[in-house]
């Protein structure tokens, strides 16, 4: 059977690209954090069914909970970045991206004592007008990145990027792997995980992955947010119905459906399956 990458972006209810225009980072030290005790409750439902994951993981989230960054890597996951504290890249130039990207792999290789090799664009905002962001990781050490989706999208994508991994400049520069999609009818549909999971009947998300694992005979890569097991996270007031809709929808159902799709497949880390051949 086909192992799949099983990931988690590491940040909280309150850091979402979506309510930035509702908290300001300011606040960030004063609103209730959840992030630990619903990462610990990931980290528990992993044990039980021995899957290992990849989790890219906000350097702010890392100075804060250091003890949670250790049993993640102690219990045998992979740590990558996540940036430091969730600024899409498309709002960074060159110069801050790159001391963005250093601070937090310093902050994760600190804390942990392993080696940083995967990172993650918030909200996927590497696009094809800022493709430099690549050059950059790869400059700073990185051996990978998974920040495309080949979607077209209100708020990300390269709806034409490839599909499965691959090296945008070239075999001597970064490996990247795409958010996984399904290809139907001539699009990319998406079939990684996140809001999609929630907004799809699980049946059409197993379906999905079983058509890349069967018909592509790909690794597919599932992502998600430990907020979006947490049905009792508060609420943000103000937001608009559009992101207040993409948010909350089914939080209550994704826990179980996760459970499932540990069930239904294979899992493994992004670095395990993706670059032991490189």
């Amino acid at each position: 059977m086909i192992k799949n990458a099983m990931t988690v972006d590491v940040e909280d209810y309150f850091q979402v690209s979506a309510f930035e225009p509702f908290i300001k980072k300011t606040e960030w030290d004063y609103k209730e954090c959840r992030v630990e005790k619903n990462t610990v409750r990931l980290l528990d439902l992993f044990a039980k069914y021995n899957v290992k994951a990849t989790f890219f993981t906000l350097g702010w989230v890392a100075e804060r909970y250091p003890e949670l960054i250790k049993r993640i890597v102690n219990e045998g996951h992979e740590l990558a970045s996540h940036g430091y504290d969730h600024v899409r890249v498309t709002n960074q130039n060159p110069d801050e991206f790159r001391v963005d990207v250093i601070k937090t792999k310093n902050i994760l290789e600190d804390i942990s004592g392993t080696r940083i090799k995967g990172y993650r664009a918030a909200s996927y905002s590497i696009k094809k007008e800022n493709m430099w962001a690549l050059e950059v990781l790869h400059d700073t050490g990185h051996k990978y990145s998974s920040s495309i989706y080949p979607v077209k999208h209100d708020l990300y994508g390269i709806p034409d990027a490839p599909r499965y991994k691959y090296f945008p400049h070239g075999d001597e520069g970064i490996l990247e792997i795409p958010i996984t999609t399904l290809n139907m009818f001539g699009k990319n549909f998406p079939a990684g995980g996140g809001g999609f999971f929630r907004l799809y009947p699980y049946f059409f998300s197993r379906w999905a992955l079983k058509q890349i694992n069967a018909v592509d005979k790909q690794s597919g890569m599932f992502y998600f947010h430990p907020w979006e097991i947490d049905p009792d996270q508060p609420r943000t007031p103000g937001i608009n119905a559009k992101s207040k809709f993409r948010h909350y929808l089914n939080l209550d159902k994704f826990y179980p459906r996760l459970e499932k799709l540990l069930q239904d497949f294979e899992w493994g880390r992004m670095d395990e399956i993706f670059l032991k051949d490189i």
